[in-house]
């Protein structure tokens, strides 16, 4: 059974809002998660789908090297973990001469796609 991972480590863009997206594509088919990557308008639609392309081309060049046939597009995304990376922390001048902390989170993406098994069938 062919899978693939890939992974973004460092994007900087909250988790909070990637996850809204990856919430989209959990559990679809690569073709259909293309498509709703496509027309999401969220900024995370293009950092999702660059990742989606990456596990493709590594369920692709794996199945190369073991001379198997597989068909990417009807691979399901299995599991697509947000986490949390470092949070680059400034500061903005506020009145009264204090100052707020600005803080601007970064995420790291993992992304798993296998082929769907018929015990899944919905």
């Amino acid at each position: 059974m062919a899978a693939a991972v890939a992974r973004a480590k460092y994007v900087r863009i909250a988790p909070r809002k990637v996850r809204l997206v990856a919430d989209l594509i959990r559990g679809k088919k690569v073709s259909e998660a293309r498509t709703i990557l496509q027309f999401t308008v969220k900024r995370a639609g293009p950092i999702l789908s660059k990742i989606l392309e990456s596990a493709v081309a590594n369920a692709e060049s794996v199945a190369a090297d073991t001379h198997d046939r597989i068909d990417t597009d009807e691979m399901v995304v299995k599991t697509i973990l947000v986490d949390g990376g470092p949070t680059l922390r400034r500061f903005s001048p506020q009145p009264r001469g204090r100052a707020t902390r600005i803080r601007k989170r970064s995420s790291h993406v993992t992304l798993r796609i296998a082929e769907k098994t018929d015990k899944q069938a919905d």
